[in-house]
């Protein structure tokens, strides 16, 4: 998908959904009892076709920014990946673990569902299989979670941002991996599951970047 295909359907996705009048949110979470910290859906959104995935979870308050809802998180399969085996860091469980997956970013969203910002973990935050920011971004573009059984508009939504902000994202993975650098120069490998969760931060302005490839 070219960025110019891509920002097409933020702007189709976004559009449909303003019509409807249900943002991101009322399409992921439930009607009431919403839970701090839990995956919506339980079980993640999965791509039967590109193993890709995603889940959205709410944070307490007092916890992030006020402005934000909450945040999606994207990740790839990692059979999706040329070389799964050249980590950097790996849950404790190893060939073990649960999920086998690594995590592109962090999406959040403002408490009208508009994009506020991408961000990039440690390790531990989503107890992902870490790889190389450059083994990343040569993969962004196998990010698809079009048929996840879940809302078809959010799914494609999310599909695009992430084909719509390759260049951001490749900047923000290049950024976490710095940052990590720099703290595993301090303590080791032990940085990986250390304090410190979130590396690395791009603010969204939807609209800018919209204007900026000449689309209405």
């Amino acid at each position: 998908m070219t960025e110019r295909d891509a920002a097409e359907v933020v702007v189709e996705t976004i559009t449909r959904m303003a019509l409807e009048q249900r943002p991101l949110m009322l399409r992921v979470l439930p009607a009431d009892d919403v839970h701090f910290w839990a995956h919506y859906p339980d079980d993640d959104a999965r791509d039967a076709m590109t193993r890709s995935r995603w889940y959205y979870h709410v944070h307490a308050p007092g916890d992030r920014d006020p402005s934000e809802h909450g945040h999606f998180h994207l990740f790839l399969h990692r059979t999706q990946l040329d070389d799964p085996d050249a980590v950097l860091a790996a849950p404790a469980e190893g060939e073990d673990a649960p999920a086998h997956v690594t995590h592109i970013a962090g999406l959040s969203v403002d408490q009208s569902g508009v994009p506020l910002a991408w961000f990039a973990t440690n390790r531990w935050v989503t107890d992902e299989f870490l790889y190389p920011a450059d083994t990343m971004i040569a993969h962004l573009d196998l990010y698809n979670v079009d048929a996840t059984p879940e809302d078809d508009l959010v799914n494609r939504f999310l599909t695009a941002m992430v084909a719509l902000y390759r260049i951001e994202l490749a900047d923000l993975l290049r950024t976490r991996d710095a940052a990590l650098a720099a703290l595993v120069k301090v303590s080791g490998p032990e940085a990986y599951e250390a304090d410190s969760d979130i590396l690395a931060t791009c603010p969204i302005d939807l609209d800018a970047k919209i204007e900026s490839l000449g689309i209405a």
